[in-house]
């Protein structure tokens, strides 16, 4: 990872297509070592949900181009690399595992390293699923979902609506999930983390944690499909 995470800054330093066509060998050679962590980490995570098992890395990874045409930054290239290990791949809508390393500078997205279980994007029949299956269910939920996860994840709440809706009491102890318009489980990590050997099994020991999460929620997906 430790070439990975240069890459990534010098690309930070210098995002502009000169300089990275300069240095296309070097990229090259820096996805050949981000592509074979990625099926480690399909690999052993396969190990303990099939769903992932059945990936490739295509269909978890994601191009270094950015799309620029609706974006006032027109830099080039993303300075990060993200894999997202999903029940149908990346695009399935289904909640899964994402595994990112970004520049190391700030602490939140594209820059800080993290890892994330969940989705950002659900149907509005699937919020409104996981809300009534939450409420009704709080204690099961609680127990059987939320306290086997590793306590270094934190609910995500980027986005959540500013109140309960009113369907819902606002002092209920599941009143922050009823704010959700998606539902994510997020920890962020340092260098130190990233550079310390057997990497895949140690984020793949993590993510075992979060799997009764996922599973949580693409129960409803599959109901909604």
């Amino acid at each position: 990872m430790k070439e990975i995470l240069h890459f990534l800054r010098d690309l930070d330093a210098h995002n502009n297509r000169e300089w990275f066509t300069a240095n296309k060998g070097r990229y090259e050679a820096v996805m050949q070592r981000w592509n074979a962590f990625c099926e480690e980490l399909i690999r052993t995570i396969g190990s303990y949900d099939e769903d992932i098992a059945r990936l490739s890395v295509k269909d978890c990874t994601y191009r270094i181009y950015r799309d620029t045409r609706f974006s006032l930054d027109k830099s080039p290239y993303k300075t990060h690399f993200g894999a997202f290990l999903s029940k149908g791949g990346k695009r399935s809508m289904h909640a899964g595992y994402y595994f990112h390393v970004g520049t190391g500078g700030g602490s939140g997205y594209p820059h800080a390293h993290m890892l994330a279980a969940g989705n950002y994007c659900y149907e509005p029949r699937v919020i409104k699923m996981l809300r009534e299956d939450i409420s009704f269910g709080w204690e099961e939920f609680k127990s059987s979902v939320l306290d086997v996860a590793d306590p270094c994840f934190t609910l995500d709440m980027d986005g959540a609506l500013k109140r309960v809706p009113k369907e819902y009491p606002a002092d209920a102890p599941y009143a922050d999930f009823m704010r959700l318009k998606s539902y994510t489980l997020l920890t962020t990590f340092d260098d130190a983390f990233l550079l310390q050997p057997h990497l895949a099994e140690r984020v793949a020991e993590l993510f075992r944690t979060v799997k009764p999460f996922n599973d949580y929620i693409n129960r409803a997906v599959d109901f909604s499909e």
